[in-house]
């Protein structure tokens, strides 16, 4: 055979093993591994490098609709340029409904917003916003079929926030049609009523978006949305877990035979509430919910990637611009933590940090990491085997990393479209060099040399995860 492309003297590794091995590429997929591989139209010397799947970040916000006056900073050139940079072949953004949308035409809006604007490949998780009855009955399971098989609930956030009547009522839908529910669990009315009180107090300042938002926000709608799941039999992801308490529901509850998943993010394991207390509003760089936490709970979120309690490490990239009127600090958001924009960019150092605070450290293994970044991901939401792994057959997404590589994160060294990093400072060691796509370069040797459009859609089979 002689192939397209030949991978040669790097060190691959999968969720499982890790061995030197040549890679077989041709017509986008992984055609042979092994030695001696005879000839190709190009060969890539990986000597020295680890080859890896690409990751994949099955939690990003793209062109997100944010309320009246806010701009989200990335579209989806930006974003997924900035994804590839970062060691990404794969992103899962959301296709948002408000209240009184046809959740079909919000699909199509969003198709129109991505299709041809991707440098990698993205596939749609859906936000229920409006649990109507033409919405449960007919909308959603229409689109389950479609492929569309993962859709995301609030239990907080003005327009978004489901009762827990309408969280059954999409669990329900969620156990007929086989899809998997993503949670975002923090109480609503008791993130208002203490967020009334700071502001009648005086206490508007961003460092007290954490007091609003306390550990038993989200240990108590963790413990809520486990126990809605119990009552319908479904299994549900629970989104950014961002302490030790909210964790030990999940891992409770898996005692109990529950099928609860968890995943946790960058920035519960390198920030903390005290990068909201910057002067001169510099904290509203790092206003995310749940927020950062405290020195503990980054040892519990280590602790919960390296018991398999956090089956996911994703960044929840939503991205707004700092130094911006349609941003961070617009003129509501001066006045008040309650307005500045929930969210902080992540897409393009998910990786890096992980390998360098988690391999790099001896926190957790190389395979460890790559089923954290990658084939978790692929298993949980209808992508295995297809993507997330290295293996004869599948889809040639591999990342190629420098582990020696050392880097201090800076804004100067991203691509997407904010203005800041909340990982200002950073040093890390190791860093994705190279990112092809079914087998294409998108970024090779650190420089941009994949098309805009070569991403594609990819439609997903219902997960085996979300079998009751």
């Amino acid at each position: 055979m002689t192939f397209d492309t030949i991978i040669r003297g790097g060190t691959v590794a999968t969720a499982s093993d890790t061995f030197s091995c040549d890679v077989g590429i041709k017509t986008g997929k992984i055609a042979a591994l092994g030695a001696d591989l005879g000839e190709a139209a190009e060969i890539v010397d990986a000597t020295g490098m680890l080859v890896l799947p690409g990751g994949i970040d099955s939690h990003v916000h793209i062109s997100q609709p944010s309320g009246p006056g806010i701009v989200m900073a990335d579209d989806f050139a930006s974003a997924t340029r900035s994804a590839a940079f970062g060691g990404n072949t794969m992103v899962l953004p959301f296709a948002m409904q408000q209240k009184g949308e046809s959740l079909r035409e919000v699909v199509k809006d969003y198709h129109k917003k991505a299709d041809g604007q991707c440098y990698v490949d993205v596939s749609f998780h859906l936000i229920i916003a409006d649990a109507s009855e033409r919405v449960l009955g007919q909308e959603l399971p229409a689109l389950v079929n479609d492929g569309y098989t993962s859709f995301k609930v609030f239990m907080t956030y003005e327009g978004l926030a489901l009762s827990d009547m309408e969280m059954l009522n999409v669990m329900t839908v969620a156990r007929e049609t086989g899809a998997l529910v993503m949670v975002h669990a923090e109480n609503y009315d008791a993130i208002r009523f203490l967020t009334d009180r700071l502001e009648r107090a005086g206490k508007t300042e961003t460092k007290y978006h954490g007091t609003s938002r306390p550990i038993a926000v989200e240990r108590e709608a963790t413990h809520r949305a486990i126990s809605l799941a119990e009552i319908i039999d479904v299994p549900i992801m629970i989104v950014h877990v961002s302490n030790r308490q909210a964790m030990e529901e999940i891992a409770r509850a898996r005692r109990r035979g529950l099928k609860i998943y968890g995943e946790t993010c960058p920035q519960y394991l390198v920030l903390t509430e005290k990068d909201m207390d910057g002067l001169n509003m510099e904290g509203a760089k790092y206003v995310c919910s749940p927020p950062p936490r405290d020195k503990e709970s980054q040892v519990a979120c280590w602790e919960g990637l390296q018991q398999g309690i956090f089956s996911l490490f994703s960044s929840d990239h939503c991205p707004f611009r700092y130094d911006d009127p349609q941003g961070k600090l617009n003129p509501k958001g001066r006045t008040s933590f309650r307005w500045v924009p929930n969210g902080i960019p992540g897409v393009e150092t998910r990786l890096p940090i992980l390998f360098s605070e988690g391999v790099g450290k001896g926190r957790i293994s190389l395979n460890e990491f790559v089923a954290l970044t990658a084939t978790n991901h692929a298993k949980t939401y209808g992508l295995y085997p297809k993507k997330g792994t290295i293996a004869v057959g599948t889809d040639a997404d591999i990342a190629i990393w420098d582990p020696n590589r050392k880097e201090t994160i800076s804004q100067s060294l991203m691509h997407g479209n904010t203005d800041y990093t909340p990982y200002e400072g950073i040093e890390v060691t190791g860093w994705p060099v190279s990112t092809m796509v079914r087998g294409k370069f998108v970024v090779r040797d650190g420089k941009l040399v994949g098309k805009l459009g070569g991403g594609d859609y990819v439609s997903r089979e219902k997960s085996k995860l979300a079998v009751p």
